[in-house]
């Protein structure tokens, strides 16, 4: 329709003249895509349009942002098919435990995560050398909604959780992680063949759906001989 102003050029108008008038002044950061969105009531589709009106104007510009992703001897492990494939399709001699798998009540996980049912599928791995030195420990918590209350009983197809929950829809879009060191206790240690006391990487993870539901919790133990952590910039919030 001739004339007629869009819902981002409404938007990049609004904050054009913000920004003239001195509300965001020059050089400090503008608020987060989030706090944009819930201000504005839109998709994040249209608020990077209008942003994009506003670096075409030359009014903001972007900075670097902090990725993140794991490395086992130094090559990159793909998260989104799962470390289990993704080690399988470096050719990693590693065998896969498990060690726990099945429905577990949990109030306290529910509460942390927010979400209404306290049940989830608990799925425990170790992930072991040719030696039997275990190398991971991997806890994953999943929320036992739908077909996927019933995974314990049915298996995993190949060995990998992340194909299961493709399977029942539920797919990973974001996730938020932790990444701490501490001494493994001596439970940890007999599971993976250690000394108690040796330090592991401890990398605590909640991967969400496009809605932010959870998907899954996941708390991993990387023995850092084998694991790193990489850092990696990319266009982050606007300034």
């Amino acid at each position: 329709m001739p004339g007629q102003v869009h819902k981002h050029q409404r938007i990049a108008r609004v904050l054009a003249d913000e920004i003239r008038a001195g509300v965001h002044s020059d050089g400090s950061r503008l608020p987060g895509e989030h706090a944009l969105r819930e201000r504005f009531g839109v998709s994040r589709t249209t608020l990077r349009q209008a942003l994009k009106v506003l670096g075409d104007e030359g009014l903001i510009s972007t900075h670097a942002g902090i990725g993140s992703f794991v490395t086992f001897d130094g090559t990159p492990l793909d998260g989104r098919r799962g470390w289990t494939q993704a080690l399988a399709e470096q050719g990693v001699r590693l065998t896969t435990e498990i060690h726990r798998f099945e429905t577990v009540a949990d109030p306290a996980l529910a509460a942390e995560l927010g979400v209404d049912s306290d049940v989830f599928v608990a799925l425990d791995r170790v992930r072991r050398l040719p030696d039997g030195q275990g190398v991971s420990l991997e806890r994953s918590r999943v929320p036992a909604t739908g077909d996927l209350a019933e995974l314990p009983r049915r298996g995993l197809a190949d060995g990998s959780l992340n194909t299961a929950l493709v399977a029942a829809g539920r797919i990973t879009a974001s996730g938020e992680g932790l990444v701490s060191v501490r001494a493994i206790d001596a439970g940890e240690a007999a599971v993976l063949h250690r000394s108690p006391g040796e330090p592991f990487l401890q990398l605590a993870k909640v991967n969400r759906a496009a809605d932010g539901s959870v998907v899954e919790r996941i708390t991993s133990l990387l023995d850092p001989a084998r694991f790193q952590l990489r850092i990696r910039s990319h266009e982050g919030d606007p300034r």
